[in-house]
């Protein structure tokens, strides 16, 4: 696992750049850990900020470069945009409208591949002939300890916390904070929370090596293929995982909304989504992990 020591000092580079995020009760023992408010609108800055602030001058002076399906091509045009230096993001041709939009909002320059196109970018480790310095957006443990950032908070946040539910697609998000918690706490429950559209971890964690899975869900920020470097990291901190019923998702961005007035798209609800299937009792806490929601998909939601 991500030792302790790094997560601390990942979170104190990236702390004045983000957001300590709000945890709001759903009820006595539910709450909810509100990364969707996040500059961005998802956690993903705060491990691109960790990262970006470790690179030696001459590295960040070239300029940042990531694969994303959105969440992370948004943090890592918001970082260089923040830092001073160039972005440019490769994405699948896919994405939300929205999200891409939100990485030209912050100067940088969206790559748009297809799907398979992306991920032979990314196998083929085709950034080493680009000029910029990469970041992997889930499988670099800096940006995997910055994410660690959450747990930190969560310890003072919910000082009885005993269970967490964590939305899961490249796997940066959860190997931060279960690794943390592991070390902190190490009686809370980790809880990984996919879609049935995309149960890449169940599916890869069964055979043991990373599977190709086609997506076929909303939760657009989950449909990260497996690396093969966080399959035995998932294995050792993850209690647990939950596969959401796609179709569950659209009533659950409504119910969240109304419910919580808290607007998350179809990855940030997940672990809201995933109370449905777990006991209730034990101090429970659902992470928000991004509010990228498109208006479009928001109006079919709430209609």
């Amino acid at each position: 696992m991500i030792p302790l020591d790094r997560i601390r000092a990942a979170a104190e580079r990236a702390r004045p750049y983000v957001l300590r995020s709000p945890v709001v009760p759903l009820d006595e023992t539910a709450w909810l850990k509100l990364e969707c408010l996040q500059p961005t609108g998802s956690f993903k800055v705060r491990g691109f900020f960790a990262r970006a602030l470790q690179l030696p001058a001459d590295q960040l002076a070239r300029g940042l470069i990531t694969v994303s399906a959105g969440n992370a091509a948004q943090a890592c045009a918001y970082v260089a945009h923040r830092l001073h230096v160039g972005c440019r993001v490769v994405m699948y041709e896919t994405a939300p409208i929205s999200k891409i939009d939100g990485v030209r909002r912050w100067g940088a320059v969206p790559v748009l591949l297809p799907r398979e196109g992306v991920l032979a970018w990314l196998a083929g480790r085709a950034w080493e002939q680009e000029p910029e310095t990469f970041i992997h957006p889930f499988a670099d443990p800096d940006v995997m300890a910055g994410h660690g950032g959450v747990a930190l908070e969560l310890m003072e946040q919910v000082p009885d916390l005993e269970r967490v539910l964590v939305p899961t697609g490249g796997g940066g998000l959860i190997g931060g904070i279960a690794s943390a918690l592991r070390q902190l706490r190490a009686g809370v429950e980790v809880i990984g929370v996919q879609s049935t559209g995309y149960p890449s971890w169940t599916t890869s964690l069964a055979s043991g090596k990373p599977e190709t899975l086609t997506p076929g869900t909303i939760a657009d920020g989950t449909t990260a293929p497996v690396d093969s470097r966080n399959l035995e990291l998932l294995r050792e901190v993850v209690d647990r995982w939950i596969n959401v019923p796609e179709e569950r998702l659209r009533k659950k961005i409504a119910e969240l909304a109304q419910r919580a007035k808290v607007v998350a798209e179809g990855a940030g609800v997940l672990g809201y989504a995933a109370l449905d299937d777990i006991e209730p009792g034990p101090s429970t806490v659902a992470v928000v992990s991004g509010g990228n929601l498109s208006a479009q998909l928001l109006s079919e939601a709430l209609s």
